[in-house]
């Protein structure tokens, strides 16, 4: 019932969206398969959203969209290896928050600058966070679970997907704002915390909505909250986080698409021009809505300003949580 309710709404929310341009005409591209460095587990809301969106992109092209998850160093270790690939259009990043706009706040020392390093191909999807809870922790609400905390500090741990994820930043910014005290257990993506959570190895782990889907329905998993200001529409009966728990919370996660600096515009505005087609499909926009996430698209430009709009808003994030590396 739950997924039901999540396809119907997310696809009336996809209902008025633009249609996608026609694709201009441009240099052959691609003629080999592309690699797709995801620098998380696979299994996280990310993987969900690029592998769908690659699948359809592949049949267009002709040419298979490789997701590789390479992981370690928060994320640091596969985003490297993107901005030391060549510029040739083979090898992408799909960034989400805690590698594209967290970790370059997080970390005094990285071995690359994502303003340099990189250029926005397309912002891809976005989807909520989701605050979910071990069934053996005695909290049925937000509000419970934040008194439970409150009651007995440092006694909860949590799960992200690693240092500077996008979990781990929103989970302690909701510490801050909450006034309590849990502790964190950083795993190599939002698949492995979300197992351990199953497992009981921690009670409390804040991700994407899409790594949660093949828990919902059964007793494995109780979801608490969303992480924004506003109920998510395929969630209509969970509450957000910001509405009174914790007034004003509002923070969420997306995907986009990057490459290496020095990438053809070319071959930028091709690929992104391939994405909206791909996201202007029935089925494909079905399968989001299903996996939980909203579609956004648009051009290289669109997606950079968005990604510096991000950079500034995590930054505050940041600041603002106090969270820093173990």
């Amino acid at each position: 019932m739950l997924r039901r309710t999540i396809l119907a709404a997310s696809l009336a929310a996809l209902a008025g969206a633009a249609p996608a341009p026609v694709l201009a005409q441009a240099e052959p591209w691609p003629t080999r398969p592309v690699r797709l460095v995801l620098p998380f587990a696979a299994g996280g809301a990310a993987d969900v959203v690029i592998r769908i969106v690659g699948a359809a992109v592949a049949e267009r092209t002709g040419q298979n969209m490789v997701v590789e998850n390479r992981t370690g160093g928060s994320g640091n270790i596969g985003t490297e290896a993107v901005a030391r690939a060549p510029a040739d259009g083979y090898t992408f990043l799909v960034g989400s928050p805690g590698t594209l706009a967290i970790n370059p706040h997080m970390f005094q020392r990285l071995p690359y600058d994502v303003r340099r390093d990189f250029v926005a191909v397309s912002h891809v999807a976005s989807f909520p966070q989701v605050l979910v809870v071990h069934p053996g922790v005695p909290a049925t609400t937000i509000e419970e679970f934040i008194a439970l905390a409150q009651r007995s500090p440092g006694t909860i741990n949590y799960g992200s997907g690693g240092n500077a994820s996008t979990g781990h930043l929103i989970t302690e910014m909701f510490r801050s704002q909450a006034g309590i005290q849990i502790e964190h257990v950083p795993f190599r993506g939002g698949a492995p915390a979300a197992q351990a959570l199953i497992a009981g190895t921690v009670q409390m782990v804040i991700d994407g909505l899409p790594t949660w889907l093949s828990y919902m329905g059964g007793n494995q998993i109780r979801i608490l909250a969303v992480t924004s200001g506003q109920r998510w529409p395929g969630l209509p009966d969970v509450p957000a986080i910001g509405e009174r728990a914790v007034p004003g919370f509002d923070l969420g996660s997306w995907v986009v698409l990057a490459a290496p600096a020095g990438t053809p515009p070319a071959i930028l505005a091709r690929f992104a021009a391939e994405i909206d087609q791909a996201l202007a499909r029935d089925d494909v926009r079905q399968r989001l809505a299903q996996a939980g996430a909203l579609p956004a698209g648009g051009t290289p430009e669109v997606a950079q300003a968005f990604h510096l709009r991000e950079l500034e808003k995590w930054k505050r994030v940041v600041e603002v949580s106090g969270a820093t590396i173990n």
